[in-house]
């Protein structure tokens, strides 16, 4: 089992063990380019038990966080947590080794910025690990010898000239999925298909999408645990799910930040006007030549990169949740555009994190339908697992 699929089932594990003792709560931080929310977050030592390092963050971030060390070490919740726990929340707070040793690690890696990098986060458990437990300090003759595996997140390098201009792209790109005029008459997108993630053991279940001018969205996941529930008002965001810390998590930083990139991908027109400033460079992804153009938001937010291809359509979408111990990066990939009235829409939709990945695939898709604005409201807390 890879790592990442058996963090996963760790993870189901244990956020089924604190959803069952955790009162549902809401709450939320100030998006970019959004009104700031009035109420706020609970942190992380208010949720979850013997936090003694990670403390003062929001339970998001601190899920984040708890990727970040899965991703970087190949390790899953099962290696440094104790399992024989019987369920219960105050067993994955009890004292292990690598609990201990992962403490110490974040303070080594802070004090290293601190005193070498001005604090910002440049060294990150990954630097050194790499997705191995333990850090090589030999070098491999085989990796300096193998050809370049070249990653296309891994776009580090905006040439200032030589570059088309984003607007081009963008103009390409509004052409391929049904012109200006067709886009401009989008209000709203309605779907429904199937689901498929570690949340579901990947068994596909039914799930609907509503999306609305100028950035809402809302996707409803029918698990077998109940309804799992992901909003975003335009301002505001939350998850509502009977697999997550609290039954009711409000997204913060980041996360909110990338709620409101998410819901504009169903609007091209709207997409386009994201960002204040775009950078343009060039990468491979599968073996095939890609534009990368990079929304630069103002001064203290993570980029995002948008992939699109020769034929000018989006394929991938590459955003980061800043953490207390890094950038977490979250991939969207879109794929099997379909043409519905005049416009191409993405139908099947992969997203990809440090914790999982997930599969949707639409089969009905219908444009400018009206939406009870009540699905983009807060939702209910979700139930918890019997």
């Amino acid at each position: 089992m890879r790592a990442a699929d058996s963090n996963a089932h760790m993870i189901r594990q244990l956020l089924r063990a604190l959803a069952c003792g955790t009162a549902a709560t809401a709450a939320s931080t100030s998006l970019a380019f959004a009104q700031p929310a009035s109420r706020t977050p609970q942190l992380a030592e208010q949720v979850f038990k013997n936090v003694q390092v990670l403390r003062g963050i929001p339970v998001d971030e601190f899920m984040d966080a708890m990727g970040m060390f899965s991703a970087a070490t190949g390790l899953n919740c099962a290696h440094c947590h104790a399992i024989d726990n019987g369920g219960g929340w105050e067993g994955y707070a009890t004292e292990t080794p690598l609990k201990q040793t992962a403490r110490r690690m974040v303070r080594m890696v802070a004090a290293i910025n601190r005193d070498n990098f001005g604090s910002a986060r440049t060294i990150t458990c990954n630097t050194c690990h790499r997705g191995d437990q333990h850090p090589k300090p030999v070098p491999s003759l085989t990796i300096q010898y193998s050809p370049p595996a070249e990653d296309a997140n891994e776009v580090d390098s905006f040439p200032a000239t030589g570059m088309p201009s984003a607007a081009s792209i963008f103009d390409k790109y509004i052409q391929a999925v049904g012109g200006r005029a067709r886009l401009e008459s989008l209000t709203s997108v309605v779907a429904t298909g199937t689901y498929a993630g570690f949340d579901t053991d990947q068994a596909k279940v039914a799930a609907e999408v509503f999306s609305q001018t100028p950035a809402a969205k809302t996707t409803v996941i029918h698990t077998k645990f109940g309804d799992s529930v992901r909003t975003f008002d335009g301002t505001e965001g939350w998850i509502a799910a009977a697999d997550h810390p609290l039954l009711l998590m409000p997204l913060t930083g980041g996360n909110l930040a990338g709620a409101r990139v998410d819901a504009l991908l169903s609007f091209p027109l709207a997409l386009r006007q994201a960002f204040p400033r775009w950078r343009v460079t060039l990468a491979t992804l599968d073996d095939k030549d890609v534009q990368v153009v990079q929304g630069v938001p103002p001064s203290g937010e993570t980029p995002v990169n948008f992939y699109f291809d020769e034929s000018g359509l989006l394929i991938r979408m590459l955003r980061f949740a800043a953490t207390v111990v890094g950038r977490v990066p979250t991939q969207i990939d879109l794929a099997d555009y379909r043409d519905v009235d005049g416009v191409r829409i993405p139908f099947r939709i992969t997203t990809t994190w440090t914790d999982g990945q997930s599969i949707v695939e639409l089969t009905d898709v219908r444009l400018n339908v009206p939406i009870d604005p009540g699905r983009f409201r807060r939702p209910p807390p979700a139930a918890a697992f019997k």
